[in-house]
């Protein structure tokens, strides 16, 4: 591409007020030699695109660099023909809406930010989204066909797309098939109602656009987003088909009980779970299981496993509501039976309060807070239950017919699960054997076989500590780790048949989303729409392995000989290959190794008597970038000596640029991503911490350049902590101060 450059640079929102906007241009048209620019009193008006849209049609201007507002406004405003590179240089909230009107190091600070915008354009090409050569499959793939397997079928069918259903069962249904009835879900959300399934079989057998498949297992999935090939098995015959995206509904099983002997489960036939009850319930009558008769005192024990470090440390959800759902059983079916239920805390959320408050209202169900720490057999059949710390200030000793546990809820994908430490990635039968063999507390997770995908970090989707999918569960919470792979209803987190509902709606639509998104060669979450992804350079690759294993998606696999075979389609377009490749072969044709250190190189780094020192801030685009513009927005003031430079993620950090920065004779660097660990909020899961990782390494080329290691710092920020950028951005300068200049300046 020939490129013919325009700079236009706005001079409405006080920028042209609080710059000299004729020096700029100065700049532009002479030392960084740009033949078109232009400025206008508000660029982001009708005549303000049209002063740009004239210069593209009668001189051919096809790189655009925009001076003025944050790229993160107006991107309908600025949104170009795909023929033409933009470049946005935010002067209004990262220049003159936190730094001093008219004054000198504020116009350095803008200049600084013109040159690196106008070395971005050249540096940049322009993008050409990836089509792959095989046809685009825009059919979902769901796999389990319980609740949230249904839902997914039937709401993406009637957003008109094709839907193979596949569930291991006989039948569809899952876990609603097993239930008498179900807690209420509708107004006045106070009465039990029939379960959903059997409408919902109905509604699938109906729909020409959904094919279900049941009894049947996914042996191989091959491929990514658009062109997922699948291997099926049914009946001991293989079936291959495509399919655009996957949504994962596998659903759970309930904990094993056979581990909560302290609570009688094993020593006495009566003592049952809340999965069992349900099963008696549906015969007409709940009789004991030791004798065949009538139960008239039956006792709930809450968190039966859950919220217990020993155990399932997490709460599942629906048992509190299930137990008070099974005690109207009990007192539905004989007026004169009573209920009694033992509880750590009672959880009912939302509308279920009114549910609650019923349950609370019927004379035959005592509850009460407290912790059963036993669960022995008495004479005649009857059993006695230890309470203590209740809300009646003593300890009590309840004798009941039956003993119903409130097992928790553990994802089918991870049978067995960690309650001290995630497990290390080991062969499936090795971890089998091993999880077998050793106690719950010692870490293993089975690996579940549900996906068994062709992808080089293993065959299912990674996991979080417990086994349920690993993924950004606070913005994209249906995303997994493997792109164009949802996860909707309990396989993703403990939830009611209601919430599996509405859960299942939204990664329908993620699903289709994914595909037509593909279809045009541009990424899914975060970077939605971007056309950019990763080429390599594999005549200098090494096969050192390291982008494979630290892509956080997948996205690529290897040939027989290592060599690194990405797969775009999966690829989200972090960089974080990138950042990783120590011999710097990866790039994207908007963002590389050069274009961030051509960038760098852009800055004027005054001489060490001048007493203006530089700091280079790499900010992720994500949360640091945007908390950047809100500290503007609030007028909150900002060292005038640091320089920002945007990446798409920080574990696309490459080391490199450290060092040239250093060498440049740039004081110190920053690094600001997003927190990660137990509630990590990296949009790229893994980035901040791969960045990290990365810095631990830095004192080595510290110790090589004879340069203190308090020159680089990361910090760890959300975006709601914009206000706190004032006092890092001030540490760090003092910091500074007390270092002194960095001896490579003028060199």
């Amino acid at each position: 591409m020939d490129k013919k450059l325009g700079v236009y640079i706005c001079t409405g929102c006080g920028i042209g007020d609080s710059l000299d906007v004729e020096k700029l241009s100065k700049l532009t048209t002479g030392a960084c030699k740009v033949p078109v620019c232009k400025t206008h009193a508000c660029l982001c008006t009708q005549d303000g695109v049209g002063v740009i849209n004239k210069d593209c049609e009668a001189d051919g201007v096809n790189t655009i660099v925009i001076a003025g507002c944050s790229p993160r406004v107006n991107q309908d405003v600025f949104a170009f023909d795909t023929n033409k590179i933009v470049e946005r240089v935010n002067l209004r909230e990262q220049v003159i809406w936190s730094q001093p009107i008219k004054h000198e190091d504020t116009q350095m600070m803008a200049e600084d930010y013109l040159r690196m915008g106008i070395v971005k354009a050249q540096k940049s090409q322009l993008l050409e989204p990836y089509k792959p050569t095989e046809e685009i499959s825009r059919v979902v793939l769901v796999v389990g066909g319980g609740i949230s397997g249904m839902t997914t079928a039937i709401n993406a069918a009637k957003a008109a797309s094709q839907v193979v259903l596949v569930e291991k069962e006989e039948k569809l249904g899952g876990f609603s098939g097993s239930l008498y009835k179900h807690f209420p879900v509708n107004p006045p959300y106070n009465e039990l109602q029939s379960p959903p399934h059997e409408a919902m079989i109905k509604e699938i057998e109906a729909n020409l656009n959904i094919k279900v498949y049941t009894a049947a297992k996914i042996k191989k999935i091959a491929g990514g987003p658009g062109i997922f090939d699948v291997t099926m098995e049914q009946n001991s015959k293989e079936t291959q088909f495509r399919v655009g995206a996957i949504v994962l509904t596998a659903g759970f099983v309930p904990y094993d009980a056979a581990k909560l002997s302290h609570l009688g489960f094993g020593k006495s036939p009566n003592v049952i779970t809340s999965v069992k009850m349900e099963e008696l319930a549906k015969k007409g009558r709940i009789l004991k299981p030791s004798d065949g008769k009538e139960a008239k005192h039956i006792a709930f024990i809450q968190c039966a496993g859950s919220r217990d470090q020993n155990h399932l440390p997490y709460c599942s959800s629906s048992c509190c509501m299930t137990s008070l759902k099974q005690a109207l059983y009990v007192r539905q079916q004989d007026e004169n039976s009573m209920a009694s239920i033992f509880y750590k805390d009672m959880r009912t959320m939302g509308q279920h309060e009114d549910f609650y408050v019923r349950a609370q209202g019927d004379e035959g169900i005592f509850l009460t807070k407290g912790e059963v720490v036993g669960v022995e057999p008495a004479s005649g059949d009857k059993l006695i239950i230890t309470v203590e710390d209740t809300l009646l200030g003593k300890n009590i000793r309840v004798e009941a017919d039956m003993v119903v546990l409130a097992t928790g809820m553990v994802p089918a994908t991870g049978i067995e699960i960690s309650v001290k430490e995630e497990a290390a990635s080991c062969d499936p039968e090795q971890c089998k054997k091993e999880a077998e063999e050793a106690p719950l507390s010692s870490g293993i997770i089975i690996p579940s076989d549900i996906l068994n995908l062709e992808y080089r970090q293993g065959p299912e989707l990674p996991q979080l500590r417990y086994g349920f999918p690993d993924s950004h569960f606070i913005c994209f919470p249906y995303e997994t780790r493997r792109t164009g792979i949802y996860a909707a209803g309990c396989v993703r987190h403990p939830m009611d048949i209601g919430a599996c509902m509405s859960d299942a709606c939204g990664a329908a639509l993620k699903a289709i989303q994914c595909i037509e998104l593909t279809s045009q060669g541009k990424a899914v979450h975060p970077r939605v729409g971007d056309m950019s992804y990763p080429d390599f350079f594999m005549q200098r690759c090494t096969q050192c392995k390291r982008c494979t294993d630290e892509c956080p998606f997948g996205a690529i696999n290897e040939d027989e000989k290592f060599n690194p075979l990405p797969n775009p389609t999966r690829c989200r377009r972090c960089g974080t290959c990138m950042g990783a490749c120590p011999e710097r072969i990866i790039s994207f044709k908007n963002y590389s190794i050069d274009i961030i250190s051509s960038m760098m190189k852009a800055i004027d780094v005054p001489e060490e008597d001048e007493e203006k020192p530089r700091v280079l801030a790499f900010m992720c685009e994500n949360d640091a970038v945007p908390a950047l513009d809100m500290a503007g927005t609030k007028r909150l003031k900002l060292s005038p000596y640091i320089r920002v430079i945007p990446v798409r993620c920080l574990g696309s950090m490459h080391l490199v640029w450290i060092t040239d920065a250093l060498s440049k004779g740039i004081d110190g660097i920053l690094l600001i991503g997003c927190k990660h660990g137990d509630d990590y909020q990296c949009h790229f899961v893994k980035g901040s911490e791969l960045a990290e990782i990365r810095l631990s390494k830095v004192k080595e080329t510290l110790d090589r350049l004879r340069l203190e290691s308090d020159r680089v710092k990361m910090v760890q920020l959300s975006i709601n902590e914009y206000d706190q950028l004032p006092g890092i951005f001030s540490e760090f300068m003092e910091t500074m101060e007390r270092v002194g200049a960095n001896p490579f300046k003028g060199f």
